[in-house]
């Protein structure tokens, strides 16, 4: 385990507009307040379409992460994730899980890592800004690669 008392910054109310890239509209959005890491308890809002990670096929080594993705349109969606700083380019890395409900049909649901969507109708979000420590999303070569949270 690993745990840091994270001190906390700005809160923003964040409202993503129809037809909004999520993941460009979120970038920007740090980039104009300047803020780095942080986190969203929640957001909540509909994607016309979105992109999750999930597989149909057996899976060859079900302890490995899936990268495939799965494709949804018309959903509801309720979310939250964190935000880390990357080194590399100066902007953020964002890691969010979403729970979609499949409008036309019957709101079954998709749970899974977002990958990408576009806004349909709005989507509310809480941005809570992390000041210290540094938070950053370093890859793990031991553990297939994964980009995992570390702070300071």
């Amino acid at each position: 385990m690993r745990a840091h008392e994270l001190t906390i910054g700005r809160t923003f109310g964040l409202t993503f507009d129809h037809g909004e890239d999520f993941f460009e509209t979120l970038s920007t959005f740090c980039r104009e307040h300047g803020v780095q890491q942080g986190y969203i308890p929640s957001f909540i809002g509909a994607f016309a379409e979105a992109d999750i990670v999930g597989a149909c096929e057996k899976l060859e080594n079900p302890d490995a992460p899936v990268w495939s993705r799965t494709h949804v349109t018309n959903v509801e969606a309720f979310g939250a994730g964190t935000l880390a700083y990357d080194p590399e380019t100066g902007g953020i890395l964002p890691h969010i899980h979403v729970s979609a409900g499949l409008k036309a049909q019957s709101a079954d649901g998709r749970t899974s890592h977002l990958l990408s969507a576009k806004v349909q109708f709005l989507n509310e979000l809480v941005v809570v800004e992390v000041v210290a420590p540094r938070m950053t999303r370093p890859r793990n070569p031991d553990l297939y690669d994964v980009p995992l949270l570390t702070f300071g």
